[in-house]
This record gives C-alpha cells, sequence and structure tokens, in this order.
C-alpha cells in the first residue's frame, strides 16, 4: 500500500460508483411517485374480464395504491350491479 493510498484511502472504481448514485436515484424516484405506471392498465384489465360476465361501466371499477409507513397496499373497488330477480310461472 502507497502512502497517497494510506492518506487518501483507495479509490474506487468509476462503474461501482455510477452503480451506486444510480441505484439511489431510483430508489428515491420510486418512493417519490404518487401512482405506479400499471395502475390505469390494471383498471383497464380488470374492467374487461368482468364485463365479460356482469354489464359494468367502467366508472364501477376504482384502483388505487395506498401508502402506510413501510406497506403498500392495492385497493379494488368494484360496483357490480344488484342481481336481477326471476320470476317463477
Amino acid at each position: 500500500m502507497s502512502l497517497i493510498e494510506k492518506l487518501f484511502g483507495k479509490r474506487q472504481k468509476t462503474a461501482s460508483i455510477a452503480r451506486e448514485r444510480l441505484q439511489i436515484i431510483l430508489a428515491h424516484e420510486r418512493n417519490g411517485r404518487a401512482e405506479p405506471d400499471y395502475l390505469p392498465q390494471l383498471q383497464q384489465e380488470l374492467i374487461a374480464v368482468i364485463s365479460k360476465y356482469v354489464k359494468i361501466a367502467p366508472e364501477d371499477i376504482k384502483v388505487q395504491l395506498e401508502r402506510q409507513d413501510d406497506l403498500e397496499v392495492l385497493e379494488v373497488n368494484i360496483v357490480l350491479p344488484e342481481p336481477q330477480q326471476r320470476t317463477v310461472a
């Protein structure tokens, strides 16, 4: 170990420094997002699947993500129509 390394410490490689910085930036951006990118697509897919079986309007499905401390809660609310009563003759 040279005198310069003892005084200033060993230098890290540029690639590892860049990777660490990128990880910090990505983590910061993920925490700063209000809503993930996939929620609108998830809502459309739910509408398509449920519409195969039950007639619903797009506004009858609400998808939202809530953050509580270290937890993320995906909440899906679906308003289904009232079942039709069949009359027996």
